[in-house]
Formats: structure tokens, C-alpha cells, sequence
């Protein structure tokens, strides 16, 4: 038989003070929560000291070294598909040459055929091979040169600011658009003296008509972002329009800026645009986007329909700017970096624009 459960039984109260001092002793002591360290915040604050406390400037050139100009092949994701594609090709190679025996053993006519179109394919693959990397290492100097010169206005080193200002015209020397900024900045490059005034003036006569040109790309993409997006039957129809939108906006500013990017080169891009967003925290749609779109009284006077599309043409801007960013080859001396309502003006507007 059990003993009873319920019989009475003596507790020390010392015992018990003793072991619960601990938790009256300050029964409501307060819990500290430590923010964590955003991953960016110490490369941006160290790239700031860089640039003279330029926050602008120094979210671009921490994006670049993200993307643009990281090295891809010492990374080890860079190593791993370099390893795979390795044996992908030896494999290909081998299927490649039992495929030509086999023909040759059917008949010697048919093994030339597979040589020859073996050869031409080959060829074919070296030559897209070689377009890739040099559209990366175009895009990774286009970066150096923005680093390079945001350096050398900092420092106003005469002797660096003009060696990368020839750098710079070079890199424009296949487009004849520029010839005339090019000869203008030539005919200056040997009566300044100081290398500040002349990295300003590089900016002003070559840089500047290709930003009036990109300022455009993004205005466009926007408007039909946004015109689509509100007439769009489908949300599934919205989406894949946002996104080839972005595709070709990013392709077309990389190709304004002097970038010729193929696949690597166009994922190099996307990945500093990432990181610049992500820094610079404009894809949120956050408190300035949202403040100017309820300040015009768009969303309470348009359908739900025409809202998203304003939304979606925000955005749309926003992922064209730091495309314009981190694709320019130098950093803004001479005025401001634009913003979303410079861009597309006619989305905070309450009637559209003429012309």
C-alpha cells in the first residue's frame, strides 16, 4: 500500500529563502538585447573614412567590391564552378570523341562531317568564352577607374587624376558621340594643373551627356513599369514585365557606362546592385517613397490598380539608380546623385506631364 500523498510535511523556510534569493533579489531586473552588427556597416564606415565621409560615395564603392570588382576566380564559389565546368567540359570531350570514332567506324564521309562541326563548335565556344571575359574585366576596370578617381579627387593628386582621365576617354575612344567631349578634355588635360578641377571637368564634358542619357533609360522603364502594371489583367503578367523591365534597364545603363556585360559579367552587375540596395536600404519602399506618394494623395484618390503601378514604377527607378551607381565610371564631384523624383517626376504628380 502507498503511503498518503496528502499527509502533512515540514519545509525549512531557510532552505527555501536560500534558494530562491536569487531570483527575488531583483525580481524585475531588465533584459538587454544587443542589436546584431549589420554585415555591411563595417566596410561602409571604413570605405567612408576612405572617401572623406562621402556616404554616397562609400555604399557604391563597398557595392563594387561586392560585384563588380571582386575577384571572382579566388573566391571559392569562383572555384567550384571553375571545377565543374572543368569536368563538365572533359566529359563533353570524351562523349565528343567517341561520337567521331563511332562516325568514322560507320563511315570515314560521316566521321569528317563530326570533326568539322566538332572544330566549328569549338570555336564557336572559345570565341563566346572570350567575349564573357572581357566583358568581365571591362566591367571590373570600369569599377577600378570609379575607385581610382573618387581616390584621386580625394587626394588631389595631380599625376593619378590625369593618367586615369586618359584611362577614362580611352574607354570611350570607339564611340563617336564623345569625340567632341574627348577632344575638349584633351585640348584642356594640358593647361590644368590641378587634379581635382580636372577630374570636375572630365565629369562635366564626357560623364554628364551619358547620364542625361541613362536619366532617360530609367524614366522610360519606369512609365511603362507603371502603365503596364495598372492596365496588366494578370498579377502573373505584372511580375514577369517588372522583372524583364529590370533586366534590360540594367543591361542597357551597364551599356551606356562603356560595360559590354554577357552572362558573368550581367550577374557580377546584378550582384553590386544587390549589395548597393541593400546598403542604401531604397528597395523597401520605406518612409520617403510612401510619405511622397500619400503627399500627393495618389493612393487615395487612384484605384488600388493605378497604386500599384505608381509602387512598381518606384521601384522600377530605384533598381535604375543604383544601376547608375555602381555602372559609372567615376563618382559625382560636380553635382548630386539623382534621386527617385529627378528620375520620374511624373510619378508624384497628380496629372501627367506635357510632352
Amino acid at each position: 500500500m502507498q503511503p498518503d500523498s496528502k499527509r502533512p510535511r515540514a519545509f525549512r523556510l531557510q532552505d527555501l529563502n536560500l534558494e530562491s534569493s536569487a531570483e527575488t533579489e531583483n525580481p524585475r531586473a531588465p533584459v538587454l538585447i544587443e542589436p546584431t552588427r549589420d554585415p555591411y556597416e563595417a566596410e561602409v564606415e571604413e570605405a567612408m573614412a576612405e572617401a572623406g565621409g562621402n556616404a554616397e560615395e562609400a555604399a557604391v564603392e563597398v557595392a563594387q567590391k561586392k560585384g563588380l570588382a571582386r575577384p571572382w576566380l579566388l573566391s571559392w564559389g569562383g572555384l567550384f564552378w571553375s571545377a565543374a565546368g572543368g569536368l563538365v567540359t572533359l566529359s563533353f570531350g570524351l562523349w565528343l570523341n567517341h561520337l567521331v570514332d563511332d562516325l568514322f567506324a560507320q563511315a570515314p564521309l560521316l566521321g569528317a562531317v563530326g570533326l568539322g562541326l566538332a572544330v566549328l563548335a569549338g570555336l564557336a565556344l572559345l570565341v563566346l568564352a572570350g567575349r564573357e571575359a572581357a566583358g568581365v574585366l571591362r566591367q571590373s576596370r570600369i569599377a577600378e577607374l570609379h575607385i581610382g578617381l573618387a581616390k584621386a579627387r580625394e587626394t588631389d593628386d595631380f599625376k593619378d587624376a590625369r593618367r586615369l582621365v586618359q584611362e577614362l576617354s580611352a574607354l570611350y575612344a570607339a564611340r563617336a558621340e564623345t569625340a567632341l567631349a574627348r577632344d575638349q578634355l584633351r585640348e584642356l588635360a594640358h593647361d590644368i594643373v590641378d587634379g581635382r578641377d580636372l577630374i570636375d571637368i572630365a565629369e562635366r564634358t564626357l560623364i554628364h551627356p551619358l547620364d542625361l542619357e541613362v536619366r532617360r533609360e530609367i524614366a522610360s522603364a519606369a512609365k511603362r513599369v507603371s502603365m503596364v502594371t495598372a492596365i496588366a489583367p494578370r498579377a502573373i503578367i505584372d511580375v514577369v514585365f517588372v522583372i524583364a523591365q529590370a533586366i534590360r534597364l540594367i543591361r542597357r545603363i551597364s551599356t551606356i557606362y562603356g560595360g559590354r556585360p554577357g552572362l558573368l559579367g550581367f550577374l557580377k552587375v546584378l550582384r553590386s546592385i544587390g549589395a548597393h540596395i541593400a546598403i542604401t536600404g531604397g528597395m523597401a519602399a520605406g518612409d520617403s517613397i510612401v510619405q511622397q506618394v500619400l503627399g500627393h494623395g495618389i493612393a487615395a484618390k487612384l484605384s488600388a490598380r493605378l497604386g500599384e503601378g505608381v509602387l512598381n514604377g518606384l521601384l522600377t527607378a530605384r533598381v535604375g539608380l543604383s544601376a547608375m551607381a555602381v555602372c559609372r565610371p567615376m563618382p559625382y564631384a560636380v553635382g548630386r546623385a539623382p534621386g527617385v523624383r529627378d528620375v520620374a517626376p511624373f510619378l508624384f504628380s497628380k496629372t501627367e506631364p506635357k510632352g
